[in-house]
């Protein structure tokens, strides 16, 4: 058994690009690896029920500690139960620390050594947001995997800011161990900063892991660099987190940087970018977004994706979802929103198997073909 109330177990490398299969087990249940994590910002994965998003296999969901505190209030979820209780979620769950949302809301001149003070973009109240706080926030919560308060670096970052901000989110990093109360129950993970500069990410992950914690993740890219400079920053810092922990990269859901993720050795991914395409009338398929409000869906009665098996696609055509995105009828965007939560857990389960039979890069190889139309 291990000491921590969240381990990973290792279950296969890739001889062909040395990605990891592997399970992560939890209070909560186990999930396979790698593995993409449905936002569910509210406790709520918007516009599905918890029932819907675990028949499509997802075994672990996030939800957003800045969110929670202001509605309902974290005492309102701790009273009933936990976040799981809540909103009737037997799977894991995890919760970012509310850094990402309140950094956004804050100015430069706000974010200090105690914390991060911004106002509520509900009501426009003066809010003070720091380590101790985001802990006792996430206990209260009760989620599986709690994560540590950190700065989230804009890009671009100068490298003297992105040097400090690193150093700041260490010492944040020790005030959330001292204050984390349930540490048999939660899984406090660590999140490695540095900007896009490899220098600073290997500083960081030096002094991140250096602490005893059951999981690491990599916070501050996605965030609007090139892919290239994604990559590279992916590239220096992976090697660097241990190997018999969980690996999270925060805030990727595109299906090509799921890939890369996973073959670099990445367990875990998030993102809100299929509920937010799906609400918008686009779809996530093989060969790209698909726009099913464009005008050459009207009388299109195939499945929104041929070579899906969802829910969706194998009961309504493409044309009926159209009419109904052009109607303003809720329905639409839910079927949209379903379908692309399934693809995206079904790439993963299909990366898994590929990591599994030896065949990654062939599979990344065959996925960009018909994704890039190259």
């Amino acid at each position: 058994m291990s000491k921590y109330p969240v381990y990973y177990e290792h279950i296969h490398t890739c001889k062909q690009t040395g990605a990891r299969l592997g399970r992560v087990h939890t209070p909560h249940g186990s999930f396979m690896t790698p593995a993409f994590m449905p936002v569910g910002t509210q406790a709520s994965v918007k516009g599905m029920s918890p029932e819907e998003v675990a028949e499509m296999g997802a075994g672990i969901i996030l939800s957003n500690t800045y969110h929670l505190w202001l509605r309902p209030g974290s005492e309102i979820v701790r009273k009933a139960g936990g976040l799981h209780k809540f909103m009737n979620w037997k799977g894991s769950v995890l919760t970012d620390s509310g850094g990402f949302q309140v950094f956004s809301l804050a100015k430069p001149k706000d974010i200090t050594e105690e914390g991060v003070k911004f106002s509520s973009h509900i009501d426009g109240r003066k809010l003070l947001l720091t380590p101790e706080k985001s802990m006792e926030i996430q206990n209260d919560l009760g989620s599986d995997i709690i994560m540590a308060f950190d700065e989230c670096c804009p890009y671009p970052s100068e490298h003297g800011y992105a040097k400090r901000s690193l150093e700041r989110t260490t010492r944040w990093l020790e005030r959330c161990i001292d204050s984390h109360k349930n540490k048999d129950s939660q899984a406090l993970f660590g999140i490695i900063q540095g900007s896009m500069y490899e220098d600073l990410r290997k500083i960081s992950a030096e002094q991140i892991t250096s602490f005893d914690l059951p999981g690491f993740a990599i916070g501050g890219i996605s965030v609007g660099e090139p892919k290239n400079l994604f990559l590279s920053m992916i590239d220096c810092t992976v090697p660097l987190m241990p190997e018999d922990k969980p690996r999270y990269l925060m805030g990727v859901g595109s299906p090509d940087y799921l890939i890369e993720g996973s073959l670099r050795g990445v367990d875990m991914f998030d993102c809100v970018l299929p509920t937010r395409m799906g609400r918008h009338g686009t779809i996530l398929t093989d060969h790209g977004k698909r726009i099913i409000r464009d005008k050459c869906f009207a009388e299109d009665f195939g499945p929104m994706d041929p070579e899906c098996d969802c829910y969706a696609c194998r009961n309504y055509p493409a044309a009926y979802v159209r009419h109904l995105l052009k109607a303003n009828e809720m329905f639409g965007l839910r079927l949209c929103t379903y379908h692309n939560i399934y693809y995206l857990l079904k790439l993963m389960e299909r990366v898994r198997q590929a990591i599994a039979d030896d065949s990654l890069g062939d599979f990344k190889e065959n996925f960009y073909k018909s994704y890039y139309g190259s």
